[in-house]
């Protein structure tokens, strides 16, 4: 592989997150370059190469993997899926960007983090809130003293459900709301803090308006309690009708800030017609919407994948890693058990042998799922 110019990057999925890693490459594209993806959906697939001019498709993620000039793959995957395909991307010697969540129990997530490291690859855990420009610059403040000594991080993010229908199947997705969307909460409230020990989450949720969709939760809400005494409070829902929330709230002795992701840099706009888009998980564009500029941006999105392809030169340390990734594994599994037994569950938390996270809250929940160890059965 090459150890200069472009990194050369290949995707694995072609729906709503593959493209929003396509775009992101293309928005920055002096760091890296897609040349190839793979899905077993091939409509999807091909759609996506002729929509961002990526020259190679494929069918089977493994005869991607053969393609040597490669060097980055990031993975779009269902949940269920991620600790293989970073099994095997990191034995065909590639470097491994894994979205969230990072898998499905910390058996997986030890598994991923310790055949990246005897491959030599890298394994970069995609959290993009630590590179969303208002949360960055909010942590610059605090870490500044803006604030003083801050004792509440709040991060919420809500709307009426997600954007593939394998999150609702908890066989794939390994739970609901709180494992689609709790991790970012997670990983913010840890990392805006500078990554302070973790003393207990306490958790509640329920299925209160999808129950016809999904055996998952639609509405969670968590509570992580820090060793510096400071607590984190995470509110997710794919339940809240009237489009999408993404906000956070910083509070200390000495000050305060608020970030939210669609305003500020929104327009407010009205409409008796409608036109073509607004912003993510905006069920219409008639009346009042408020579609953000440069929306990918604003996420972080560019700026994630650009620092991953300097990751692979050299040039920088990955920000988000596996070691992170798992982390957030560990207090998902710990939320769960706790919406089940209503008490908090103490770090370090190791959980009973279960399949997907859910089983620690609702045990029957796709009873007929894949057993846990199916990853390192396959590798």
């Amino acid at each position: 592989m090459a150890t200069q110019g472009r990194v050369k990057v290949g995707i694995i999925g072609s729906q709503f997150e593959a493209d929003i890693h396509a775009a992101s490459f293309q928005i920055m594209p002096d760091e890296a370059e897609v040349v190839a993806v793979a899905s077993p959906t091939p409509g999807h697939a091909k759609a996506l190469a002729e929509r961002y001019k990526i020259p190679r498709v494929f069918t089977d993620y493994r005869q991607m993997l053969e393609e040597r000039d490669i060097e980055m793959v990031t993975i779009t995957a269902p949940n269920a899926l991620h600790c293989q395909m970073t099994v095997d991307i990191a034995n065909a010697g590639k470097h491994v960007v894994c979205e969230k969540p990072l898998c499905m129990t910390l058996e997986e997530a030890d598994l991923m983090i310790d055949t990246c490291r005897r491959k030599g690859v890298l394994l970069m855990y995609a959290e993009e809130l630590y590179f969303t420009p208002k949360y960055v610059k909010a942590k610059e403040m605090a870490d500044q003293g803006a604030f003083g000594k801050v004792y509440l991080v709040k991060q919420s993010e809500k709307h009426f459900g997600p954007h593939a229908e394998w999150f609702w199947d908890v066989s794939r997705s390994g739970g609901g709301v709180f494992m689609d969307m709790g991790c970012h909460g997670i990983a913010f409230c840890w990392w805006f803090l500078g990554r302070p020990k973790i003393k207990n989450v306490y958790c509640q949720m329920g299925t209160y308006v999808h129950s016809d969709k999904t055996e998952g939760e639609d509405n969670s809400v968590c509570i992580i309690e820090f060793a510096n005494d400071a607590v984190g409070l995470i509110e997710d829902s794919w339940a809240r009708r009237g489009g999408m929330e993404d906000r956070i709230e910083v509070y200390g002795e000495g000050g305060v800030t608020h970030a939210d992701l669609h305003m500020g840099n929104a327009l407010p706009t009205y409409s008796e017609y409608g036109y073509g888009y607004a912003v993510e998980k905006a069920p219409t564009t008639k009346g009042w919407t408020y579609p953000v500029f440069e929306e990918l941006w604003n996420y972080g999105f560019p700026q994630e994948m650009r620092h991953f392809a300097r990751c692979v030169r050299g040039l920088e340390q990955p920000r988000a890693t596996g070691e992170d990734g798992r982390l957030v594994m560990e207090v998902l599994c710990a939320g769960y058990r706790s919406a089940a037994t209503g008490a908090k569950v103490a770090l370090p938390f190791k959980p009973p042998a279960v399949a997907r996270p859910i089983d620690l809250w609702k045990p029957s929940a796709g009873a007929k799922q894949i057993g846990r160890a199916s990853c390192r059965e396959r590798v």
